[in-house]
C-alpha cells in the first residue's frame, strides 16, 4: 500500500475538528481505492454519457498541452483537422453568427445576458457554455433551454462514429477530447438546428482554446480578468490578458469592461496589432441615465460589470445584422477613455431590460429558501470572484435578516479544485463567521455512480479526499490566525455596500469555527440539513453519520436552530452536485 494512502486512511480517522482545533473522529465513509463502478447501461443518453467520459483527460495529456502551449497552431490546427472529419469546415462556422466571449469571471453570465436579450427580439439562440451542472447537455442550449437527451444523444453517435470512420491509422489521437468533442458537437446542432445567433463561451483562455477555430465572429467580449489557470495561461494577469486577447480577430469588433491598466494596455495593444476594433463598455449606471432603473435576473453588485458588457455585445450584433431596436444614441459623454474608444452609451430597449430581468444562470450567486434552510449557491473559484461571492453573501444576509425566535447557524460548504490556492480562497470566506466549514468531493454520492454527466476520471477518490482534508488543514490554520483585522467589516465596507450589514450586530467570534470532512456531497447535505430541507430527504442517513463529537453536537444545534444560511462555493462542480440533490427536476 502507497505511504499516501496509508496516510489517507489514518487521516479519514481525523476528519473533524473541534472548535479548540484538536483533531479527531471520521465522518461515514466507504471504499477508496476507486470511482464507484459504473452502473449497467440503461437509458441511450446514459451509454452516451459514459461513453463520452471516456474522451476526458488525464494528468499526462494536461502537461502535453502545457508544454505546447507557446505554439497555438499545433491546437488549434488539431481542432480543424477534428472539425474536417466531422464532416464540417472553418467556413461552415461562419453562418452561426457567432458572439465569441473569454474572460476570468463573469463570462458566463455575460453569455447568458447576451443569449437572453437577443432572444427577447424572437431570435433563435444557440448558446455553448461550460462545465454543466447536473447534466452534459446543459453546455448546449437552444433558445435557453438544454438540448433534449433524444437530440444530444443522436448528434452524440453521429459524431461519434463519423470520427471513428475517419481516423487514421498513423494518428495516435482518434478521437479529440473531452472539451473538443463537446465543441464539435454543439456546432453540428446549431447548424442543423438552423439559429441565428451562436453564443459561444472559451473553455480556458483564448489563443489556444478549441473553440478559436472560429474565423468570423459577428462580436467578440472579454469580462474582468483575474488570477485562474495558472498553470496554462500564465502567472501575471498580463499574460493572462495576452491570451484572453487571442480571441481578436481583424476588423471584428470586441468590447471589454473596466480593467487594470496593465492588462487592459495587453488588450489594447493586441487589438491594435491585428487591427480589431476594440471599445470599453461605460458602467452600466451610464446606460440608466434618464430612464427607469434596470432590473437584473442576476443577484450581486458584480453582475452589473457582466449585464453592462452584454447589452454592448447584444446591441453590436443586431448592428451588425441590420436589425432595427438598437436603443436611443446618448450624446455628452467623452469617446476616448485610458487611450481606448468608449462603447456607445445608448437608452436600453425593452427587448434588452425584459432580456436582463429574465436571465437565469444556475448556480451564479442563487439562492434557494427551504423551511428554515437558505442555501446560497455561487461557484467562484477565484481570488476575485470569491472577494464578490463575499459581498453578495453578506448583503443577501442583511436583507435577509428578521428577528428570529432562536439561534442562526451559519455553514460553509466548500471544495476547490486544479491548480487554485483554496488557502486564499478559504482566507476570504472567514470573515463571513461561520459556525461550522463542511468539505467534500464534488461527489454526490459514494455509493454508486449515480449520472453519468457528473463521472470524473481525471483524478482518483483518494486524491479529492487528500485536498479535502488539506482544505480543512488550512481554515484551522487559519483559524489560529482569527487575530488579525476584518478586511470586510462594516466599518469599512465595499463601495456601494450598506453600513449596516448583519455583521454589524453579530458580535465577533471568539472561537474557532467547528470543520468536517465528509465523503460525498449527499453526505454533508444530510448533516447540515438534519431533515428540515422539505425536498431533499434522504431515506436513510448512512451508518455512522453522527459518530463523532463535532457532528453529533452540531447535529444538535442544527435542529434547534431558527434559520440555517448555507453559502456553497468553491467549485462550479459542488455547486452542481448540490443543486442536483436539492432539485431533482434538474436530473430529468
Amino acid at each position: 500500500m502507497s505511504q499516501a494512502r496509508c496516510h489517507l486512511r489514518a487521516a479519514l480517522f481525523l476528519a473533524a475538528v473541534s472548535p479548540r482545533g484538536a483533531t479527531t473522529g471520521v465522518t461515514a465513509w466507504r471504499g477508496l481505492s476507486a470511482w464507484p463502478a459504473p452502473q449497467e447501461p440503461g437509458m441511450e443518453y446514459q451509454d452516451a454519457v459514459r461513453t463520452l467520459n471516456t474522451l476526458q483527460t488525464n494528468a499526462g495529456y494536461l502537461e502535453q498541452v502545457k508544454r505546447q502551449r507557446g505554439d497555438p497552431q499545433t491546437q488549434l490546427e488539431a481542432m480543424k483537422l477534428y472539425l474536417a472529419r466531422s464532416g464540417l469546415q472553418v467556413e461552415d462556422l461562419d453562418q452561426l453568427n457567432i458572439i465569441h466571449v473569454t474572460g476570468t469571471k463573469g463570462k458566463g453570465s455575460t453569455c447568458a445576458f447576451t443569449e437572453r436579450i437577443l432572444r427577447s427580439y424572437g431570435l433563435k439562440t444557440g448558446f455553448f457554455s461550460s462545465p454543466h451542472l447536473v447534466q452534459v447537455r446543459e453546455r448546449i442550449r437552444i433558445n435557453g433551454q438544454p438540448v433534449s437527451p433524444e437530440l444530444f444523444t443522436k448528434h452524440f453517435w453521429r459524431l461519434y462514429h463519423r470520427l471513428e470512420e475517419t481516423k487514421d491509422s498513423s494518428s495516435c489521437v482518434s478521437m479529440p477530447a473531452y472539451f473538443r468533442f463537446l465543441t464539435l458537437m454543439a456546432f453540428h446542432i446549431f447548424l442543423q438546428e438552423k439559429v441565428d445567433l451562436a453564443v459561444v463561451e472559451v473553455g480556458i483562455g483564448g489563443a489556444y482554446d478549441c473553440t478559436n477555430i472560429i474565423r468570423k465572429p459577428v462580436v467578440c467580449g472579454i469580462s474582468s480578468l483575474g488570477i485562474d489557470h495558472t498553470s496554462l495561461l500564465g502567472d501575471t494577469v498580463e499574460e493572462i490578458a495576452w491570451q484572453k486577447g487571442g480571441i481578436f480577430k481583424c476588423g471584428v469588433p470586441a468590447f471589454t469592461v473596466l480593467q487594470p491598466d496593465g492588462p487592459l494596455a495587453v488588450l489594447r495593444d493586441r487589438a491594435q496589432h491585428i487591427s480589431c476594433p476594440l471599445y470599453l463598455c461605460p458602467p452600466l449606471e451610464a446606460l440608466e441615465e434618464g430612464g427607469p432603473p434596470l432590473t437584473l435576473g442576476l443577484e450581486g453588485e458584480h453582475q452589473r460589470s457582466n449585464a453592462a458588457l452584454a447589452l454592448q455585445l447584444a446591441r453590436c450584433w443586431l448592428q451588425q445584422k441590420g436589425h432595427q431596436g438598437l436603443g436611443e444614441l446618448k450624446v455628452s459623454r467623452p469617446s476616448v477613455l485610458r487611450q481606448m474608444p468608449l462603447a456607445p452609451v445608448f437608452q436600453p430597449t425593452s427587448h434588452m431590460r425584459h432580456g436582463l430581468r429574465d436571465t437565469e444562470w444556475l448556480g451564479r450567486t442563487q439562492v434557494l429558501r427551504r423551511g428554515p434552510l437558505t442555501w446560497y449557491l455561487d461557484g467562484a473559484h477565484t481570488a476575485s470572484s470569491v472577494q464578490a461571492c463575499v459581498r453578495w453573501f453578506r448583503q443577501a444576509l442583511h436583507r435577509s435578516h428578521r428577528p428570529s425566535h432562536g439561534p442562526e447557524v451559519r455553514v460553509l460548504l466548500f471544495n476547490a479544485t486544479g491548480d487554485r490556492d483554496p488557502a486564499a480562497l478559504l482566507k476570504l470566506l472567514q470573515p463571513c463567521q461561520f459556525d461550522y466549514a463542511v468539505f467534500c468531493p464534488n461527489l454526490t454520492d459514494v455509493s454508486s455512480a449515480g449520472s453519468a454527466d457528473q463521472q470524473n476520471f481525471m483524478v482518483t477518490l483518494d486524491q479529492v479526499l487528500l485536498r479535502c482534508l488539506a482544505h480543512q488543514r488550512h481554515w484551522s490554520h487559519l483559524a489560529e490566525e482569527q487575530a488579525s483585522p476584518d478586511p470586510w467589516s462594516p466599518a469599512s465596507p465595499e463601495p456601494g455596500e450598506p453600513t449596516s450589514l448583519l455583521l454589524a450586530s453579530r458580535p465577533p467570534r471568539t472561537h474557532s469555527t467547528s470543520s468536517l470532512v465528509f465523503s460525498c456531497i449527499s453526505h454533508a447535505l444530510q448533516w447540515i440539513s438534519q431533515g428540515r430541507d422539505p425536498v431533499f430527504q434522504p431515506p436513510n442517513p448512512p451508518q455512522g453519520l453522527l459518530a463523532h463529537p463535532v457532528a453529533g453536537s452540531g447535529a444538535g444545534v442544527l435542529q434547534e436552530a431558527a434559520a440555517i444560511h448555507v453559502l456553497v462555493t468553491g467549485s462550479l462542480h459542488l455547486v452542481g452536485g448540490v443543486l442536483k440533490l436539492l432539485e431533482p427536476a434538474l436530473s430529468q
